[in-house]
């Protein structure tokens, strides 16, 4: 298929979206071109299901300004092949693969057997640890396991990484910012009962704060029960710089200098683009 290439407007990244889900189907030069009005430069479009991994690096092949990642979800940590380290150092030597993941732990559904969401997870850190590449974090209802893993793996050796779509408390916040992992923010920020995330979105460091969408899920207030899309990353950003009383061009560059200091082979790939 021919290489699209959507040139920015500004600087937003959408650090994690799903745009092989089929809630996309038919419609991705109409998205690339709202998320480009919208000001959302790059994305990162997250592999949930090693099986389904040649499908998501074919819409990073496509677009110039998409890049990709490889990992198993914990919810399908279950009935996907087990992974190893070293298979995902394999895949994750495609330059379109930025990151390792989404894995975690999800002990809310708890729709994989835990000890096999932990297997899975600390193979992804293994990954993290060799490549450099960050992973990225799901945690649910998993808080006092998340932190013992992490401090953990981080005693091997360290690791970069983020907690995306953070939904938990100041405590995890806490944990994780000391082993210098970053915080990604969903639309859940801007939700009427999300004031413990807002506290955190609020004071964190903002170095190492990143955006992101979770689309098609968690669409942010206004469009919340809509279907969520790279473009509303702007409705994020927004909300948390309102919270940080920072003026939105200082935000948005701030989060994209943030995810291109964290995912080092996407900022290789964006000089090579040409910005």
């Amino acid at each position: 298929m021919k290489k699209q290439h959507i040139m920015k407007k500004t600087t937003l990244v959408d650090s994690h979206c799903h745009l092989d889900f089929p809630d996309f189907e038919g419609e991705m030069d109409d998205i690339m071109a709202r998320a480009a009005n919208a000001g959302v430069g790059h994305m990162v479009t997250i592999c949930t299901r090693i099986t389904k991994f040649d499908a998501i690096l074919a819409i990073a092949e496509q677009f110039e300004n998409v890049f990709c990642t490889v990992g198993i979800h914990p919810h399908n940590a279950g009935d996907e092949p087990e992974v190893t380290p070293q298979r995902l150092i394999e895949l994750a030597e495609h330059p379109k693969v930025v990151g390792l993941g989404e894995t975690g732990l999800d002990f809310h559904y708890d729709n994989s057997p835990r000890d096999i969401q932990e297997r899975s997870f600390r193979a992804h850190i293994g990954a993290a640890r060799e490549t450099g590449l960050p992973v990225i974090v799901h945690t649910r209802d998993a808080d006092d396991d998340m932190v013992r893993i992490l401090e953990e793996e981080y005693a091997k050796g360290a690791f970069p990484g983020l907690i995306h779509c953070f939904s938990s408390g100041q405590a995890l916040a806490e944990k994780v910012l000391e082993i210098g992992f970053f915080l990604s923010f969903s639309g859940i920020v801007t939700f009427k009962n999300a004031d413990d995330i807002r506290a955190v979105a609020a004071t964190a460091p903002l170095e190492r704060i990143l955006v992101e969408t979770d689309s098609p899920f968690l669409a942010p207030v206004p469009n919340r029960g809509k279907r969520n899309e790279p473009a509303f990353t702007a409705l994020t950003a927004a909300c948390v710089a309102g919270l940080r009383e920072l003026d939105q061009e200082s935000f948005d560059q701030a989060t994209t200098d943030n995810f291109f200091r964290l995912f080092k082979k996407a900022e290789g790939l964006k000089a090579g683009a040409g910005g």
